[in-house]
Order: structure tokens, then C-alpha cells, then sequence
């Protein structure tokens, strides 16, 4: 079976974060695209996010990653891009709910206001809960540029 794909990316203020959700899912067998940024260096948010949306848009990667020092920044550049669906994640609830609810594609974290342990459940859990569709599908087709 081929691993499920994700892209990950983040600015400097997540990379500390980044780091261990990325070996997190390097030990769980998923394959990785890693956009960066992968320094200290002071770069932008939204170049890192719209990376990894374009991976998740043109299917090249089935979810994304993405932290900064809030997960706010990059989860609305990401959001910028019309078929994506990005959610900042602080516990499980939120995870299950956005991926059951909303079929969110991209895990959005903040290194400064989650720790790593919660962020790795929450991870877990966006990555293990299906779309439920049904109700769900009638409106997250209203969320399309044209629903």
C-alpha cells in the first residue's frame, strides 16, 4: 500500500513545532513534502502556506500541514485558495469535528499556543477521521466560489 501523502510547511516562529509533528508522521509511514522553512531565520508565513496549498490543490499531497507561531496567519493565506479548507486545531474535538463537519484539508498549528503533545493528538485525529458527508456535503458545497 502506498502511504498517504501531506505536505508540511511553517514559518520560524513553527518550526520548532513543525519539527516534531514532522518526525511524527515520518514514524507513522506517511510520505512527506516538506515546503520548509526549515532555519531559524526570520521568512513569511504566507509564502510557506500557499506552498502547501498548491501541493494539496494540484493533488500532489491529500493534506497539509502547516504551523506558524499561531496557526491564524497560515491557516488564512491557506484559505485563500479555493479548494482548500484549513482550520486551526487546539484539541481532538476541534480535529474530529472539522474533518467529520467541514472535510477540512489542512491541519493548521500554533507553536506558541498549543504544546506538542496536544498538536499531536489533534493531528492524529484530523488524520484518522473520515468526511462524514451527507448534511455536511450539502453545505460545504455552499463554501465553493460559485455555491
Amino acid at each position: 500500500m502506498t502511504p498517504l501523502t501531506i505536505a508540511i510547511g511553517g514559518d520560524h516562529a513553527g518550526l520548532p513545532l513543525k519539527t516534531v509533528l514532522q518526525q511524527a508522521l515520518v514514524d507513522a509511514g506517511y510520505s512527506l513534502i516538506d515546503v520548509g522553512t526549515n532555519s531559524a531565520d526570520s521568512v513569511d508565513y504566507p509564502d510557506f502556506a500557499h506552498r502547501v496549498a498548491e501541493t494539496v490543490e494540484a493533488g500532489q499531497a491529500r493534506f497539509g500541514v502547516l504551523v506558524c507561531g499561531t496557526g491564524i496567519g497560515v491557516q488564512i493565506a491557506a484559505n485563500r485558495h479555493a479548494a482548500i479548507r484549513a482550520a486551526v486545531l487546539h484539541s481532538t474535538t476541534e480535529a474530529r469535528l472539522t474533518r467529520a463537519h467541514n472535510d477540512a484539508n489542512i491541519a493548521c498549528f500554533g507553536a506558541r499556543t498549543t504544546g506538542p503533545e496536544v498538536a499531536l493528538d489533534a493531528l492524529r485525529a484530523f488524520l484518522d477521521t473520515e468526511f462524514e458527508g451527507g448534511r455536511h456535503a450539502r453545505r460545504l458545497a455552499k463554501l465553493a466560489p460559485n455555491g
